[in-house]
């Protein structure tokens, strides 16, 4: 099993794209990258708190690799906006790609040149590329949020699904 950490706006849609990628064997959504311990939702939404929306991908990288689940970050979301997405708003709902390894800092740093250079974005991509610090848990709702209310999302960008 390895892990992955992706930020793309708000976490209810981005997890269920993972959610719904073959060789994914489990997801969480949670807070990363800010400044405060164990913050709350509440905390994390006032954009003080440094956190960003995340999920935490555990994958089978016999199944895919953390180059394809990059692809899934990239189309589920616009990455070249700065702090939101679609109508929500502020540093928590920044681009990022939280790294575990020098591996995948370098295969993100190469999949974020590739697509800004095939030309097919109109700005250049904002996602940030840092190193993944504790990843705190967020509160049990927002767990598999659109599984448990029967619901799709709806994701934003001009390659949301």
């Amino acid at each position: 099993m390895a892990e992955a950490i992706f930020a793309a706006g708000c976490f209810w849609g981005v997890e269920q794209a993972f959610r719904d990628t073959s060789g994914v064997m489990e997801t969480a959504v949670g807070y990363i990258g800010g400044n405060s311990e164990d913050p709350t939702y509440e905390e994390v939404c006032t954009g003080q708190t440094g956190h960003a929306e995340a999920v935490k991908v555990q994958y089978d990288p016999i199944e895919i690799s953390f180059e394809a689940l990059l692809n899934v970050f990239w189309s589920c979301h616009n990455p070249t906006e700065v702090d939101r997405q679609g109508p929500d708003v502020g540093t928590q709902y920044r681009s990022a790609i939280f790294y575990v390894d020098e591996d995948q800092r370098a295969a993100a740093e190469t999949s974020k040149l590739a697509l800004q250079s095939t030309g097919q974005l109109k700005a250049a991509i904002a996602t940030q590329i840092v190193s993944a610090e504790h990843f705190y848990m967020a509160e049990d709702y927002h767990q598999q949020y659109f599984e448990k209310r029967g619901k799709r999302p709806h994701l934003f960008g001009p390659w949301g699904q």
